[in-house]
């Protein structure tokens, strides 16, 4: 058994619980480029294991209800047929030498795709938490929205992500949880990513039927995914409330920008001057943006701010208690800690 396959796999799994992206984007790839998998037995073999991998980290999302089903009924409506005919029209292709090649392209065109929308949720999110700062959006709070499912479109969303998850393995997270984003404002960023990783479930596990009867599956690959690729979406989704996404998401994107090039056979030389142009350019637009929607251009500044705000609000209202005979500092703090555990 390959160990190197297994601790890839953990690390991507990871990835996937914390974001509810980047795992076919992040899998196949890995099998292609640095394990020598063609890219149709990739394409099988990561569907495989993300079928048992998706559950896990739907677990934890369902078991703090952090999942509206009603979106995931309807998106299923699209996705497991959709996903099932992808994987008939990519055996009505064969399994040639073009045919390897033209999936390999595809592959590298739908992992681009995907880190373009990881940009696109980033700036999504930023804009919608300016506007409520201002007043003018839904105010960020923890309560869950009541959503009316714009059914035709939700099924049409599944279907799209169905058909490409069946062909590439790539998009069950990516691509669906972007059109979540536009069709569907109100969805906090926590049933975004539960919602999304509960309809994987049944969309990957039909385009996984689908290439184990059709496909190129090869076990040798997939057992070691599923091996590594579980705990790590457990542990994943698990610190998924408590590790801010925002710096694993940009990473993702890089190594997402990296993957594509290469899969699309890029020249090195082209390729690492993209990636510094990235590196180095990418985190300077990013505070740009930031500062341009009136917020601190660096993410750590605003939490220090953040910080200072909550201890200055706890000190004026211990300070308003001890003056008014209420309970001191240390009292206040445990009818705080009383409160919490009551909602």
């Amino acid at each position: 058994m390959d160990i190197g396959l297994i601790i890839g796999a953990f690390a991507v799994g990871i990835i996937v619980g914390l974001t509810g992206m980047g795992g076919g984007a992040l899998m196949t790839p890995m099998l292609v480029l640095f394990f020598g998998v063609s890219p149709l037995a990739a394409v099988s073999s990561d569907l495989v294991a993300a079928a048992v991998m998706k559950p896990v980290g739907s677990f934890v999302h369902l078991r703090r209800g952090t999942v509206n089903l009603k979106l995931v009924g309807w998106l299923c409506v699209g996705s497991v047929p959709a996903a099932f005919a992808g994987v008939l029209v990519l055996k009505s292709l064969g399994d040639s030498e073009e045919i390897q090649h033209g999936v390999k392209v595809a592959l590298g065109v739908a992992i681009l795709f995907t880190a373009a929308m990881l940009l696109v949720r980033a700036q999504m999110r930023l804009v919608e938490r300016a506007r409520s700062r201002d007043g003018g959006g839904r105010p960020q709070t923890q309560d869950r929205p009541e959503i009316v499912v714009k059914v035709l479109p939700t099924i049409l969303l599944g279907a799209v992500g169905g058909l490409i998850v069946g062909m590439t393995s790539v998009g069950s997270g990516s691509l669906i949880i972007i059109g979540l984003m536009f069709l569907y404002a109100g969805l906090q960023a926590g049933q975004l990513v539960g919602t999304d990783l509960v309809q994987a479930v049944p969309l990957v596990m039909a385009a996984a039927i689908g290439h184990a009867l059709y496909g190129e599956l090869d076990l040798l690959i997939s057992i070691p995914l599923i091996i590594g690729s579980v705990p790590g979406a457990f542990i994943g989704a698990q610190l998924s409330a408590r590790l801010p996404g925002g710096f694993v998401r940009r990473a993702l994107a890089f190594v997402l920008l990296a993957s594509g090039l290469k899969l699309l056979e890029v020249p090195n030389a082209i390729t690492a001057i993209i990636l510094i142009v990235a590196l180095i350019f990418g985190p300077i637009a990013w505070m740009l943006l930031r500062r341009r929607y009136g917020f601190p251009a660096l993410a750590s500044t605003e939490a220090r701010q953040r910080r200072e705000a909550k201890a200055a609000l706890a000190a004026a209202s211990g300070a308003e208690s001890a003056a008014t005979g209420g309970p001191g500092g240390e009292d206040a703090m445990q009818v705080e800690k009383k409160n919490r555990g009551a909602v």
